[in-house]
């Protein structure tokens, strides 16, 4: 077939041994880093809720970090074919996890709120839509199994 295989390799160091090691659940910090070829690092730590640094990234937020990069990215692309031009691009991403029974846990959803301005005399409703191929068509979104919806708000930039 024609399928592409795309292959990603990072580097992940725990930080966290305060000199015990993991001899019980308060001897440890959470704490890692994050690393790939020329990339800068990044510093991450469990939720706080888990003990984790909250001055650090954690998975969860990485999680919805990369759901929302993704779509995007894919907006970004589908906008410029589609000669619908973005001139500002932000997003308030939101996802809500729940602990089971056992101690695991899922995410049970995610909401990107982006708030996208095109350029003045753009098409609103087209750039409204392509929020809906641009979900259908998100690499990480197509890997989670929670639903991930979309509230986008388009402003048209007025024209001067």
């Amino acid at each position: 077939m024609g399928e592409k295989r795309h292959r990603y390799a990072i580097r992940l160091e725990w930080t966290g041994n305060l000199g015990e090691g993991t001899a019980n659940y308060r001897a440890y910090s959470r704490n890692h880093v994050i690393s790939g070829t020329g990339k800068p690092a990044i510093e991450g730590s469990a939720d706080p809720a888990f003990r984790g640094d909250p001055a650090r990234w954690n998975p969860e937020e990485m999680l919805l970090a990369s759901l929302s990069a993704c779509h995007q990215l894919w907006y970004l692309h589908l906008c410029a074919v589609a000669g619908v031009v973005v001139i500002a691009y932000q997003d308030t991403a939101e996802g809500e996890m729940e602990e089971a029974a056992d101690g695991g846990g899922a995410f049970v959803r995610a909401v990107l709120r982006p708030r996208v301005t095109i350029a003045g005399g753009g098409d609103v409703q087209k750039a409204r839509a392509l929020h809906q191929e641009a979900h259908a068509k998100c690499f990480i979104a197509r890997s989670v199994t929670f639903p991930v919806d979309c509230e986008a708000e388009i402003v048209e930039a007025q024209c001067s």
